[in-house]
């Protein structure tokens, strides 16, 4: 099983959204990975057959999707940035009106909602209306409904954006159980989302798929350019100033530790460090540094 991505691209007037993004993803998770703007969004819509290419095709075991029609979709699970829905419906009416449009037969419906609503812990909220939830709760919805059919295909957008640390560690336990003999792509700026279930990487920069790769093999490029040291508070707006410092920490007796990106020490006695994919997103993504937090990245592409 595999999906292609072959040299697709998506021209907005006077704008390049994707540019000849070639991907052949094969069963697994696969992070999808780029600043706001890079075009993850219009990739995946078109990966979603919700919008049409300028040139290119995406083919799902040989065949261009757009020729499959109603079989696709039986096989295609998709979570976009922000899904549909009528302030009417509760969270069960909802997900039962979606698995009779994705054609899930009605002996089979209640079994799968109750599954899906227990393994995202929203059964106690399951006759409240949707739009009375919060937004953490809306998204694990959007999940619900994106996996109601049981994709073979399953395309998330920021599907964590808005879920606190414990539902993204039971997100990420349930996704990487799922994705044993499906493919599963997840675009999002937490980068420890996918640190540690993604099979795979690809990473998209001014519309195209600049590198691809596990992430032990990604890192590479970059080792040698990570560095931690311990400085005085005092000099850390000095630093600041030169060096791209992705982490700080206050220490005592008026100390900061720093990690920071150079091609060269740049601070007497720093020493290098085994480097991670979020250091690896900065590299590409310098101007991403200000939405780092911890071993987070904020949420949210509008592209």
């Amino acid at each position: 099983m595999e999906l292609k991505i072959e040299r697709l691209c998506k021209q907005f007037k006077d704008k390049k959204a994707v540019d000849d993004a070639s991907l052949t993803l094969t069963p697994g998770v696969w992070g999808l990975l780029g600043a706001n703007g890079a075009g993850k969004t219009t990739l995946m819509r078109m990966i979603a057959n919700v919008m049409t290419p300028t040139r290119g095709a995406v083919c799902y075991d040989g065949t261009d999707i757009r020729k499959m029609g109603e079989t696709y979709r039986d096989i295609f699970g998709f979570l976009p940035q922000d899904f549909g829905y009528s302030r009417d419906f509760t969270v069960k009416d909802y997900l039962e009106y979606v698995a009779a449009l994705k054609g899930v037969p009605a002996r089979e419906t209640e079994n799968k909602i109750n599954h899906l609503l227990e393994v995202l812990t929203l059964s106690d909220v399951k006759r409240k209306k949707i739009a009375k939830l919060s937004g953490g709760m809306k998204r694990r919805v959007g999940i619900a409904q994106a996996m109601l059919n049981e994709p073979k295909v399953l395309v998330m957008d920021e599907p964590t954006a808005g879920l606190d640390p414990g539902e993204r560690v039971r997100f990420r336990n349930f996704i990487s159980e799922f994705s044993h003999d499906r493919i599963v792509l997840i675009s999002t700026h937490i980068v420890s989302d996918i640190e540690y279930i993604a099979t795979r990487n690809a990473i998209m920069k001014a519309g195209k798929i600049v590198d691809i790769g596990r992430t032990d093999e990604l890192v590479r490029a970059i080792e040698g350019k990570v560095w931690t040291c311990t400085i005085p508070a005092r000099d850390l707006a000095g630093y600041e100033m030169r060096l791209r410092i992705i982490n700080q920490r206050s220490e005592d007796n008026g100390q900061v530790s720093i990690r920071y990106l150079s091609e060269k020490p740049e601070i007497s006695g720093a020493v290098t460090a085994q480097p991670r994919l979020e250091d690896l997103y900065l590299w590409y993504f310098p101007q991403e540094n200000t939405e780092c937090e911890g071993n987070a990245l904020r949420e949210g592409e509008r592209n």
